[in-house]
């Protein structure tokens, strides 16, 4: 085990840093107005009178119990976050702020696989630095389990329907190629070497590259994986039930195993295809796996998808965004 990553006064950042802080904000900006013209699009297609009609009928008590369910998703997920860090040794870090750090990092989970979630250890940084080389590969063990923790919810959901098992043998041969991959000194050193004998900052990328690969390895070894993936499936089954009490504010009594199915397997789809919060990609294996599958209508279907969508994706943007106020509140200089 390394030493111990303590409180220490951070460097400065740099202006590089910043402006790239910056650019992302902006295209987070950038993805919820198209998420607004995606969403309408929706709408428009299942009929505005038909899913303005939906709505007017909803038990809106349904989406705050919603809400109430994804924060307890991001509960659990930090308990994760913490685990890893007391993993690396990464000490000193005060509870609130540990906290707050983490729920920043969904201030960029509308980036392809969530990898904006990188964020937070550029805010560790700033407020305590923890070299971000150290920390960042916690971004790559959190995906992997929250992965394994999808498949899981999909296998037991797909029990009740064909053809699911073809999904969660999918993300099951993803996440095992990267296990392996990690597992394996020898590949990940070949590979490293070969990012060093690029031009350009291959050579000053290169050792960032191998400490950070010393970290995702410890993370990743078979008895530091039980307690996280437990924490994801229990984790993500809160967001699936999201979905099913939403349902059941529109009326339509589907099973949790059901709404289960439908919500890890289009998660599991936005993971598979690489886009901006999984913009388009969820929406419609969603939308067609309620509608085909757990017999809705299209107009509630739409209505579903686009309130489950408000209660999980963008309830997290805008929690990441009022826990970085906070931070910066606390600490002026962050992001300065």
């Amino acid at each position: 085990m390394s030493d111990p990553t303590t409180t220490t006064p951070p460097e400065a950042p740099s202006p590089r840093q910043g402006s790239n802080v910056q650019r992302n904000l902006r295209r987070v900006i950038v993805v919820m107005l198209v998420a607004v013209a995606v969403y309408f699009a929706f709408a428009v297609v299942s009929g505005l009178r038909e899913l303005g009609g939906r709505l007017a009928g909803f038990a809106w008590w349904t989406f705050g119990a919603a809400l109430a369910l994804a924060f307890g998703n991001y509960v659990l997920r930090f308990f994760k976050w913490q685990y890893y860090l007391r993993i690396l040794d990464i000490r000193g870090v005060k509870t609130s702020d540990s906290f707050l750090t983490f729920l920043s990092g969904f201030v960029l989970s509308v980036t392809p696989g969530k990898v904006g979630e990188v964020f937070k250890s550029l805010v560790l940084f700033e407020t305590y630095g923890v070299p971000a080389a150290r920390s960042a590969p916690i971004v790559i063990a959190e995906r992997l389990t929250d992965l394994i923790g999808v498949i899981a919810l999909i296998a037991v959901g797909s029990t009740r329907f064909q053809g699911g098992l073809l999904w969660a043998g999918a993300g099951s041969a993803l996440v095992a190629s990267i296990l392996v991959f990690v597992a394996s000194r020898t590949l990940s050193t070949w590979a490293i070497g070969l990012v060093e004998l690029l031009p350009g900052p291959g050579k000053k990328l290169g050792p960032k590259l191998r400490e950070a690969y010393e970290s995702l390895h410890a993370l990743t070894r078979p008895s530091h994986l039980v307690l996280p993936t437990f924490l994801s499936i229990a984790a993500w089954f809160l967001e699936c039930l999201a979905l099913w009490v939403i349902l059941h504010g529109f009326g339509k009594g589907t099973s949790p195993l059901a709404a289960s199915f439908f919500y890890a397997t289009s998660t599991l789809a936005s993971a598979l295809i690489p886009v901006p919060g999984g913009l388009g990609v969820t929406e419609t294996v969603m939308q067609t796996l309620m509608r085909q599958l757990g017999d809705v209508d299209k107009a509630g279907a739409t209505g579903a998808m686009l309130l489950v969508r408000f209660a999980t994706l963008w309830f997290a943007v805008l929690v990441g965004f009022g826990a970085l106020s906070i931070l910066r509140r606390r600490y002026p200089k962050l992001l300065a």
